[in-house]
């Protein structure tokens, strides 16, 4: 059974001595974290829900405290878990043109009525996503996920249009 989970950040460590931890996550997501409540932290296949009592950013990360974490020794158990929301909840704060990077994960994607090949991933370089496009000649090609490139994203026939520029898919 496939979970409905979201991953949006991870513990990268404990922080203090009073059961807080950094949480690496996404950049530009202040917003969205700051009004999530519940989280599930997954260690194994487990996951585990918490309640978030406190959250404050830096400008590295965020630090935050769980709801019955008040030691080191609570948090240090769960150093490099990986933080969930549930999918439903993520999807209240996709703006219009994002989308969930599983729902890109195997679309097909064209140039024009020719396949071009098949997206594999999606990165972030800091300026832009990042598609990983596996073409036709099985390269991996990285793919601006912008406008200008990425014309449109069709969901229901799992198909993504690029304008194919020159050097693009080499």
């Amino acid at each position: 059974m496939k979970n409905n989970f979201v991953s949006i950040g991870k513990i990268l460590n404990f922080h203090g001595v009073k059961g807080e931890a950094k949480l690496g996550y996404t950049k530009n997501r202040e917003d969205f974290l700051s009004q999530v409540k519940k989280v599930y932290l997954k260690t194994g296949n487990d996951y585990k829900e918490f309640e978030i009592q406190n959250l404050r950013f830096t400008p590295k990360c965020a630090i935050v405290k769980f709801k019955g974490i008040d030691s080191i020794n609570d948090i240090i158990n769960y150093k490099g878990a990986v933080v969930f929301v549930e999918e439903e909840i993520a999807r209240k704060f996709l703006e219009e043109d994002e989308f969930l990077i599983d729902e890109l994960v195997g679309m097909n994607v064209y140039d024009g009525d020719k396949r071009v090949g098949s997206v594999v991933g999606v990165s972030n370089n800091g300026a832009s996503d990042l598609l990983s496009v596996k073409t036709m000649s099985k390269n991996i090609c990285l793919v601006p996920f912008v406008k200008a490139i990425v014309t449109s994203v069709d969901m229901k026939t799992k198909k993504i249009h690029i304008n194919n520029i020159e050097g693009l898919l080499s």
